[in-house]
């Protein structure tokens, strides 16, 4: 088994594109890359802890390749949005991919090199590329939102614009 850990904007958005395909084994929503140990969903949406949140996936990578989460990560995001995603504003919401070794540094960067080229935006990517650092887990009702408060999450994904932006986009 191996992790992924991608950021991009509220977790909760984050979870459903990976769910139930053969070979993930786990997502997680947490948080990452801040100064602040064992933060609180409180603490982070202020945006001074510096920790994003964020998705940790357990995947087997001989059934669903790195490659594939990230051909999976990039349609969910705007990469050009250096000030958060959709309606969720603050550094806790930019997008990142924080890898766990060389090999999936490497495709990351490949992977982003490829959304830049691709003509498809025409602002700079700026989805960071980074080292994986201590990951927190999230509190409960986090976990699984999407099916805990589906009506909630409903209304909230809805006004995001973030279906629209994938839709015009991807």
């Amino acid at each position: 088994m191996e992790k992924a850990t991608f950021a991009g904007g509220c977790f909760w958005c984050m979870v459903t594109p990976f769910e139930e395909l053969p070979g993930i084994h786990g997502i997680v929503s947490g948080y990452t890359g801040g100064s602040v140990e064992n933060p609180t969903y409180e603490q982070v949406k202020t945006g001074t802890t510096g920790h994003y949140e964020v998705v940790e996936i357990t995947f087997d990578p001989e059934i669903f390749p790195y490659e594939k989460l990230l051909e999976l990560y990039w349609p969910q995001i705007d990469p050009t949005d250096e000030g958060g995603q959709f309606h969720d504003r603050g550094s806790q919401y930019k997008t990142a991919i924080f890898y766990h070794n060389e090999r999936q540094q490497e495709l990351a960067l490949a992977s982003k090199k490829a959304v830049a080229e691709s003509g498809r935006f025409d602002k700079p990517i700026v989805t960071e590329i980074l080292p994986a650092q201590t990951f927190y887990r999230a509190e409960d009702y986090h976990q699984d939102y999407h099916k805990k408060e589906r009506e909630h999450y409903k209304a909230d994904r809805a006004k995001s614009g973030r279906d629209e932006f994938i839709a015009k986009n991807w």
